[in-house]
């Protein structure tokens, strides 16, 4: 397995040999490699630290679990952020949100915030396409500096979902995930299955608001995916198919374009074989077009797809 892995990313770090992002890589899964990760990036995350997860629908169990980003919360001294969803669940309401993170014990780890819980905020966009604005969470401006801590998984409507996801839809409020989804149609969730758009229309919106993000944050932002539980369904399935693909390992970049480019190129490039099998996470982000939506960030300035690899282990 572990040549497998290490076949596949030096096949990646040779497509970007000629790299201007670099993507920082490990194939340890473990609190301590995403400190390690964490500091190779090179930028300290300074001041009042937002760490944004998801939270995990109940019932689901592939999200980033509490043990496993502890090290990295404390090592920032960070606030776990979230926001309500946008679909029924156990994360719509603020109330059932907060019961679903006490359940999943990310509020013994660390403070935890939800961001829309005292209402929106709108955040400008340089790519006025599809959204004329990003709605996010009011408690957004509370915090400094953000790392983007995202699980690197399949996702139904986009694909995957990664650190652009976790940037756009992520970061979003409830409204603001209904007006991500619905390309500027419709900013309240109850409008938002009848008013769904062309699909890379969604997906443009997701980078122009991952977009909006980084640039609240004035860059301030360092972006991690954690490649395990490679399943094609997201966190916000509360019943997710088990993963078929073996995990990976961390990345991490200061750039999302790369970062998320950098996951893709790792799946698609793995060589499949008898319980390590890539093709239905491929058959997903295929079906979604999903990888629509990095070649639309880095056309709109977010980032570069050309990167370069590197290994800490080396």
């Amino acid at each position: 397995m572990k040549k497998l892995i290490s076949l596949a990313v030096a096949m990646v770090a040779a497509a970007g040999a000629m790299a201007q992002s670099k993507v920082y890589f490990t194939k340890e899964i473990t609190p301590q490699s995403l400190v390690k990760i964490y500091k190779a990036l090179g930028v300290e995350a300074t001041g009042r630290v937002a760490v944004k997860i998801s939270t995990g629908e109940a019932g689901g169990h592939n999200y980033l679990k509490p043990t496993l980003i502890k090290d990295l919360v404390d090592e920032v001294g960070g606030t776990i952020v979230e926001c309500n969803t946008a679909y029924a669940g156990k994360r719509n309401s603020t109330e059932a949100h907060w019961q679903t993170i006490h359940d999943h014990g990310f509020d013994t780890i660390a403070a935890v915030d939800i961001m829309d819980e005292e209402g929106n905020l709108r955040i400008p966009v340089k790519d006025k396409k599809h959204i004329k604005y990003d709605i996010v969470g009011s408690h957004l401006p509370y915090y400094d500096f953000m790392i983007n801590l995202a699980h690197f998984k399949g996702h139904a409507m986009g694909g995957f979902g990664g650190v652009l996801k976790n940037a756009s839809i992520g970061v979003a409020s409830a409204d603001g995930k209904a007006y991500i989804h619905t390309a500027g149609k419709a900013s309240k969730p109850a409008e938002l299955w009848n008013n769904l758009p062309e699909q890379d229309h969604f997906l443009e919106s997701m980078a122009a608001a991952a977009q909006a993000v980084h640039e609240f944050f004035g860059g301030r932002v360092l972006y991690i995916n954690v490649m395990n539980n490679l399943s094609v369904d997201c966190d916000s399935d509360s019943d997710p198919d088990a993963p078929k693909m073996k995990d990976v390992g961390i990345l991490a970049s200061t750039d999302p374009v790369a970062l998320d480019k950098a996951c893709l190129d790792i799946v698609f490039n793995h060589k499949a074989t008898a319980g390590d099998d890539n093709k239905p996470l491929i058959e997903r982000i295929n079906r979604q077009h999903g990888t629509h939506i990095v070649d639309y960030a880095e056309q709109i300035g977010l980032g570069s797809m050309k990167y370069q690899i590197v290994e800490l282990e080396r």
